[in-house]
């Protein structure tokens, strides 16, 4: 018995394309709507069940998409646009997910009217180079030198945050750590690694007022012998190690056959002497603090009080290399190899604090540390966790102004000069792409639109408004004040965004917007189960070309 045939036409091949394509438009759409409400300074909080069944309270977009178990796979990729934007920029989180969802849902109408994705995409693609280059005529150089208006910058960034409540506490923190780590490479290239050398310690009690930024670092450690090693030490010199400091055990399981009892002494003897000759390595060189990554046995911490210095032991490898970068050490990996050039003495306190029940060290008042710790104290873990996530934005808008100091207006501003300028080239557009050209010029104004609908104004009368100014005058700097929803000057109310962020963003949306119109079937992947220890049983239409071509044969298992 032969499967059935089916034969497909053209039409019935655009209905199944345009039933796929609008179920993925859809999905993205449900996605941005759920985020929709967390944009701007008057954005509303969510409240989410995690995996582990603990509460979050945040309105950063990543951080509640990351929350969501979602099925369809549209949906999964605009999740990942989010964790994308985030890993690359810091910031912009929010914006990238609303305008991916718009650039898809102004293009559903051409699909129903019969455009090739193909077409709607080269739309885009233009639209998305003319944007880039409308940034680079409203961008404007800063420097970063100048404290006020980077405060500025960040201060723009995490006003639409939970922390925004806070002054400029958090945009001091962020431009405090970020300017520390900075290192010029020469030639105009500067690295700021915010995930190696930047450690946020968050320590419940206290005031979020008692935050700073340590010129230096924090671990959670004590010395390895309390009584007998110091918890206090100025200017110590510091040797970083990546070697236990105790006897060497077998790689492979090892029996000894003893035949004397003295062989036993001798046995004993040879380990002591062991680590007594490791601890004379370090001990020649003087250092105040030993740290190591690995173990320290008790005869070893002996050997090393009696010589009156102070050891940690079992520190992770990212704490010991920022120990490395803040006091000037170098991370040695033998002990019969160090030099007097591994000592680290950029330190000014070796200090053992206990805070809570908990010890914590501090290597502090570095002379040039290109590492530090965040200290971030608040009254709840709920509160220090929404702390550390607006500050990771308020870090990466700061690293991303220190990298490329250029700066585009906020409050859906550069939007709107993007829209209007995009407008205009859209009419000198003589093919059939100037329908979705012209809808990409309209997609940019969500970000506007919905400021204005999280203020609560009459969103269209706001936004007619706004649209005439941007196309009457030559001021590209006229946005909406977030807080109150009335169209202002952006550069009268200090409201900045990063370039850097600005570009990523748009580049992010309309890539994946592209990339999603561009599918026109979903494919399962999965292995079908076997029914009855039989083959498997296709399911649903099958196409043959062949009549004579047996379903089994077809379909490969």
């Amino acid at each position: 018995m032969h499967a059935p045939v089916l034969v497909l036409n053209e039409s019935t091949k655009r209905e199944s394309g345009n039933k796929v394509h609008h179920a993925n438009i859809q999905a993205s759409k449900a996605v941005a709507d759920i985020i929709r409400t967390t944009l701007g300074p008057r954005s509303m909080l969510k409240m989410l069940l995690d995996a582990s069944g603990g509460i979050v309270l945040t309105n950063d977009g990543n951080a509640i998409l990351r929350e969501l178990d979602v099925a369809h796979p549209a949906a999964k990729t605009m999740i990942e646009l989010s964790r994308t934007q985030d890993e690359e920029v810091g910031d912009g989180t929010t914006s990238v997910i609303i305008l991916a969802g718009e650039f898809l849902h102004v293009a559903e109408q051409f699909l129903e009217q019969g455009f090739h994705p193909t077409v709607i995409c080269r739309a885009y693609t233009q639209a998305l180079e003319h944007a880039i280059q409308a940034l680079d005529e409203i961008a404007f150089p800063i420097d970063v030198e100048d404290k006020q208006m980077m405060l500025n910058i960040v201060q723009s960034c995490i006003g639409t945050k939970f922390t925004s409540r806070f002054g400029t506490l958090i945009a001091d923190l962020a431009i405090g750590s970020v300017k520390t780590i900075a290192v010029d490479l020469g030639s105009g290239l500067k690295e700021v690694d915010i995930k190696k050398y930047v450690k946020v310690e968050k320590l419940p009690g206290g005031q979020l007022e008692d935050s700073k930024v340590l010129t230096g670092v924090m671990f959670n450690k004590d010395v390895v012998a309390p009584g007998k090693m110091r918890r206090k030490i100025r200017n110590p010199r510091i040797l970083l190690l990546d070697c236990p400091l105790e006897y060497k055990k077998g790689e492979n399981q090892t029996n000894a056959e003893l035949m004397n009892e003295d062989d036993w002494a001798t046995l004993l003897k040879m380990e002591e002497e062991f680590i007594e000759k490791v601890c004379a390595e370090i001990i020649r060189f003087k250092p105040d603090l030993v740290i190591t990554e690995k173990g320290l046995s008790d005869l070893a911490a002996h050997f090393l009080a009696k010589a009156g210095i102070s050891a940690i032991r079992r520190l992770r490898k990212t704490d010991n290399n920022r120990i490395a970068r803040a006091c000037g050490a170098t991370v040695v990996n033998r002990t019969d190899e160090i030099q007097e050039s591994d000592i680290g003495l950029g330190a000014g306190l070796f200090e053992v604090q206990k805070i809570g029940d908990e010890y914590f060290t501090f290597i502090v008042e570095c002379k040039n540390p290109k590492a530090c710790t965040v200290l971030l104290r608040g009254a709840s873990k709920d509160l220090l966790n929404e702390v550390e996530r607006n500050l990771h934005d308020a870090m990466g808008v700061a690293r991303n102004v220190i990298k490329d100091s250029k700066l585009v207006p906020g409050g859906g501003a550069a939007e709107m000069a993007v829209s209007s300028i995009l407008k205009q080239k859209g009419a000198l557009i003589e093919s059939i792409e100037q329908w979705p050209y012209n809808a990409a010029a309209r997609a940019f104004e969500v970000i506007p639109r919905t400021l204005a609908q999280n203020c609560g104004v009459n969103v269209i009368r706001v936004m007619t408004a706004l649209q005439a100014k941007h196309a009457s005058s030559e001021n590209r700097m006229i946005g909406i004040d977030g807080n109150t929803g009335v169209i202002t000057d952006m550069k009268a109310a200090g409201i900045w965004d990063s370039y850097g962020v600005k570009v990523q963003t748009f580049k992010t949306a309309i890539e994946a917007a592209s990339m999603l119109l561009r599918i026109d079937d979903i494919l399962s992947g999965l292995k079908k189960k076997q029914a009855g220890g039989g083959g498997p049983t296709p399911k649903g239409p099958q196409i043959e070309d062949d009549k004579d071509v047996d379903s089994e044969q077809m379909i490969p298992e």
